[in-house]
């Protein structure tokens, strides 16, 4: 059979649709794509997953400042955009900038606005140190509950948010993930997963690797990019 200039362009093309579209097929987050770990490997990495559901975030505001004489109420400056974060009764980390082993809790008692920024008062649940006069202060902002997961479960790459979903005991699978707000600890995600999804935390890098070589492997070559934790 004798086929035509015409039909070797369309040869081509449709050749060239099936391989993309086997490429995606590859690559997309499905159950049938992703990456196996064994019980061994998992125990070595000591392999954590953690579920995704609805958690408080909270953002630490940290700043410093001087205690008063009596060494009960401190004193920090906290400028725009934490400033407006900042509230009375919110819990409060402080410990003396040369001592800091030891930590002293309080809440805060006072904030004032002064041109942008606020003065916030910190009352101790204690008398702070007795040597000490100046303080490096953590205030915990709660900023309401969202499906959320740790912050070390999300791999940055190339523009995207990649976390590793558990489909089945030992396999994992890639998933592009929508986040919003980012807290000290816990991330909030708007999509990409569902409440009580299992998520690689602890172990999440070699995941990724893994399923890096076998991609490569698989595509006859490395497909991996540079990458980060969040």
């Amino acid at each position: 059979m004798r086929i035509g200039v015409h039909g070797l362009v369309m040869l081509s093309c449709a050749a060239t649709i099936a391989y993309a579209n086997d490429v995606r097929e590859h690559t997309r987050s499905s159950p049938g794509a992703g990456t196996s770990i064994t019980k061994s490997q998992a125990t070595d990495l000591t392999l954590t997953l953690t579920t995704a559901e609805a958690r408080q975030i909270q953002t630490w505001v940290r700043s410093g400042g001087e205690i008063d004489i009596a060494r009960k109420v401190l004193t920090v400056f906290v400028d725009a955009p934490d400033a407006e974060l900042l509230k009375v009764g919110q819990r409060a980390r402080c410990f003396p900038l040369r001592s800091r082993s030891s930590m002293y809790q309080g809440k805060i008692t006072r904030v004032i606005q002064q041109n942008g920024r606020v003065m916030v008062d910190i009352t101790l649940s204690g008398q702070g140190h007795p040597e000490r006069s100046r303080y490096v202060a953590e205030i915990v902002a709660e900023r309401g509950e969202f499906l959320s997961i740790p912050n070390e479960a999300i791999i940055e790459e190339a523009g995207q948010r990649v976390v590793y979903v558990q489909h089945h005991p030992g396999h994992y699978v890639p998933r592009e993930i929508k986040t919003g707000l980012q807290g000290e600890l816990y991330t909030q995600v708007v999509g990409g997963l569902d409440a009580d999804d299992q998520v690689v935390t602890l172990g999440s890098f070699f995941v990724d690797a893994e399923y890096k070589l076998k991609s490569a492997g698989a595509n006859g070559s490395a497909s991996g990019h540079e990458h980060h934790h969040h």
